[in-house]
């Protein structure tokens, strides 16, 4: 038994060698690869097309007469950010409230809870969270702070940007769903 088990390794060295020895004289199999790369590559280069000629555009002069000019602003725009920016702007040093990071239409109002004389919404987030919130605080994108809230809706004055440089304030809701 001694002697069979120093024969085994031997023989197996020896089977190993065999296999490896075998396989040296086998067909290079990249060689069919490279001759197809030195057939492609000895291809003629097909010239390349010149490039399409860009047409001329002649200028137009706009010339408004006695037309309304489109580039001057008009006197109820003026008026209108001037009104805007007479103290309307959002607070950029205050701290976001987590229902900020989401968009209104995210936002689902599920229900109140009353506690201690004072109605709190229930909403929850498009994330699945359940938040509960009270007048005062903030949701929405838009800066929207809550002013009320009733037994079928969040009531919510948003500041929103004029497009001028102001803002404006803007009233919106969510409603109870279903």
């Amino acid at each position: 038994m001694n002697r069979c088990a120093r024969l085994l390794p031997a023989s197996f060295a020896s089977l190993l060698c065999g296999i490896l020895v075998s396989g040296c004289g086998a067909h290079d199999v990249t060689s069919d690869l490279r001759a197809y790369v030195a057939e492609v590559k000895s291809r003629p280069k097909a010239p390349l097309e010149p490039l399409p000629e860009i047409a001329q555009v002649d200028t137009f002069v706009y010339v408004h007469g006695d037309r309304r000019d489109p580039f001057a602003p008009t006197e109820s725009t003026t008026e209108e950010s001037l009104e805007a920016g007479s103290g309307v702007s959002p607070d950029p040093y205050r701290r976001k409230e987590d229902l900020e990071a989401f968009p209104l239409d995210a936002l689902r109002m599920v229900g109140t809870l009353a506690k201690n004389n004072s109605l709190w919404g229930l909403v929850t987030s498009s994330d699945g969270i359940l938040h509960r919130v009270q007048a005062g605080n903030y949701m929405g994108k838009n800066h929207g702070q809550i002013t009320e809230i009733t037994d079928t809706d969040i009531q919510l004055t948003e500041i929103i940007s004029n497009g001028q440089g102001g803002y404006l304030e803007r009233q919106a809701s969510v409603a109870l769903s279903e």
